[in-house]
């Protein structure tokens, strides 16, 4: 049996980047209120910065591939700090998009062998969403 262990860094840093998502989530849902989505950015950068290290988080945001969506992810980072969140989180979200698109084939891989969620994606139509987009994995 294989036993996996997160240092208390990771799990400081997965915290964070789940609050991060919350508070963006409840920035958005109060009408884009610009202090819950400029938390939510910044506890997500932290929790991320946390979770995998400084240097690959650099190396990561800094790949030629990666450029336009780091970009985009900083400047709508910049907006929602400045006042515009709307116009912000737009931005952010195509940043964001563009920057962990190579993940959701592995995401959808996992969430389909889970035991709570398995079962919604074992549905033909969800099962062919993911097998269009199975050869882009990454490896985990």
């Amino acid at each position: 049996m294989v036993s996996f262990e997160m240092s208390d860094r990771k799990k400081i840093g997965l915290g964070l980047t789940g609050f991060g998502v919350l508070f963006s989530f409840l920035g958005i849902i109060m009408l884009f209120d610009k202090g819950f989505l400029a938390m939510g950015n910044i506890l997500f950068v932290s929790g991320v910065l946390l979770t995998i290290g400084l240097k690959p988080t650099v190396q990561f945001f800094t790949k030629p591939k990666n450029h336009k969506g780091s970009i985009s992810f900083g400047f709508g980072f910049f907006l929602v700090l400045i006042g515009w969140p709307a116009l912000g989180m737009m931005v952010e979200s195509y940043g964001f998009i563009m920057l962990f698109s190579g993940f959701w084939p592995t995401a959808a891989v996992y969430l389909q062998k889970s035991p709570s969620f398995g079962w919604i994606f074992h549905h033909p139509f969800v099962t062919s969403l993911i097998t269009r987009f199975r050869g882009r994995r990454v490896p985990v």
